[in-house]
């Protein structure tokens, strides 16, 4: 995801580059990979919102997981206490 942030900045500091030595006229090609690095960016935004999405879904999976764990904990650990009073 580092990386995807990386070429994400790259990407805009290069057109960034691009706007302030072209002065007053821009080639044809060099529009063409302006638009093909903002089509790019956008792709690597989208991802990047994406994994985003997929890690706190995860993390929400591992809480429940972990609630779900500890709930369990108790249980046996009441449960042990009734054995040790009942004398088992």
């Amino acid at each position: 995801m580092k990386q995807l942030i990386k070429k994400s900045i790259v990407a805009v500091l290069f057109i960034g580059a691009i706007g302030f030595t072209a002065c007053n006229s821009v080639s044809e090609e060099q529009m063409a990979e302006l638009e093909a690095l903002r089509s790019e960016v956008k792709a690597l935004d989208k991802e990047v919102n994406s994994l985003k999405a997929e890690k706190a879904a995860i993390e929400r999976e591992i809480a429940e997981k972990n609630s779900k764990l500890d709930q369990c904990n108790k249980e046996k650990n009441e449960v042990k206490k009734n054995l040790e009073k009942i004398g088992l």
